[in-house]
């Protein structure tokens, strides 16, 4: 396969797994993150900002790291697992609820926010 064809299907193929993490990741959270976001919202952003990251960290240690499609769809779900998994341990483990991210409180929004982000890059180096 030609370079540049191989660089379009990886590209299209990672854009559409963090697209498939947004949806999956804003349904699934108890806030509507993108209207808080059109409200100006900062912790909302922070920690949407910071899961996006994360999973995209992984995303790209996987393109690195893997020789097939399979392999890199394996790890771009365990990767999806994984910052999900984590937003509800920490979030439960915080005792902070939904409310934190409503009220606009950008310290526990920047928090969320770290704790995705340092999962997505050790998830990232695990793959390699």
């Amino acid at each position: 396969m030609p370079a540049i064809l191989n660089y379009l299907l990886h590209l299209v193929t990672a854009g559409a797994l963090v697209l498939a993490f947004f949806v999956v990741y804003t349904r699934v959270t108890p806030y509507d993150e993108v209207q808080l976001i059109r409200q100006g919202n900062h912790a909302a952003a922070l920690s949407l900002g910071g899961s996006l990251i994360g999973f995209s960290a992984t995303i790209a240690s996987a393109l690195m790291h893997t020789a097939d499609y399979y392999q890199f769809a394996g790890w771009a779900l365990g990767a999806l697992i994984v910052q999900l998994l984590v937003w509800v341990l920490a979030t439960r483990l915080l005792r902070m609820s939904k409310d934190q991210i409503e009220a606009d409180n950008s310290a526990f929004g920047g928090l969320l926010g770290a704790i995705s982000l340092s999962i997505g890059i050790v998830n990232a180096g695990c793959i390699s």
